[in-house]
C-alpha cells in the first residue's frame, strides 16, 4: 500500500492504495466520496465519470496511483460554492433528466465536459457525447434537454417523445 495523493474538489486528499486500487475505488472507499458511481466494472455504462485535469474519464478504468497529483472533480464538486445545484445538476432536476438516479452522477460530469468543450452542442452532438453513458430509465430525452438548457439554449423547439 502507498499513500496516493490529488487535489479532489479543489482540496488536497491521501489515501492508501493497493497499485491496483481503481480510481472509482479510491474516491468511494478512501475518501468517502460515493457519488461516483459504479455500474459495471468494464467501462460500459459510465456511471462513474469524474473529470481529471477537467478531461472527462470512467474512474473504472483509471489506476489512482496512476492520476497522483492530478486535479480530480466528482459529482460532490459539481455544486455551486453556496452548496446550490450547480448549472447542469440544475437542468437535470429541472427537465427531469433523471428517474432512479444511478446514472445521473456520470451523465451530469459527462455533459459538463461536453458543455466545457462545446458550449453550445446541438441535439446530436449531445447524443453523440452521451453514447458513453447507459440510462436504463429515461429514454434519454429529457436529458438531451436537460443538456441543451444548461446550454442557454431554447428547448421549446424539441419535440416530446
Amino acid at each position: 500500500m502507498t499513500k496516493v495523493t490529488m487535489v479532489v474538489n479543489g482540496k488536497t486528499v491521501s489515501a492508501e492504495a493497493e497499485g491496483r486500487t481503481l480510481l472509482s475505488a479510491y474516491l468511494r472507499e478512501g475518501l468517502g466520496l460515493t457519488g461516483t458511481h459504479v455500474g459495471c466494472d468494464t467501462s460500459q455504462c459510465g456511471a462513474c465519470v469524474v473529470h481529471v485535469d477537467g478531461k472527462a474519464v470512467k474512474s473504472c478504468t483509471v489506476f489512482a496511483q496512476d492520476v497522483a497529483g492530478a486535479e480530480v472533480r466528482t459529482i460532490e464538486g459539481m455544486a455551486n460554492a453556496d452548496g446550490s445545484l450547480g448549472v447542469v445538476q440544475q437542468a437535470f432536476q429541472d427537465h427531469h433528466g433523471l428517474q432512479c438516479g444511478f446514472c445521473t452522477p456520470g451523465m451530469v460530469m459527462s455533459s459538463a465536459a461536453l458543455l466545457a468543450d462545446n458550449p453550445k452542442p446541438t441535439e446530436a452532438e449531445v447524443r453523440h457525447h452521451l453514447e458513453g453513458n447507459i440510462c436504463r430509465c429515461t429514454g434519454y430525452h429529457n436529458i438531451v434537454k436537460a443538456v441543451l438548457a444548461a446550454s442557454g439554449q431554447d428547448i421549446a423547439a424539441i419535440p416530446a417523445e
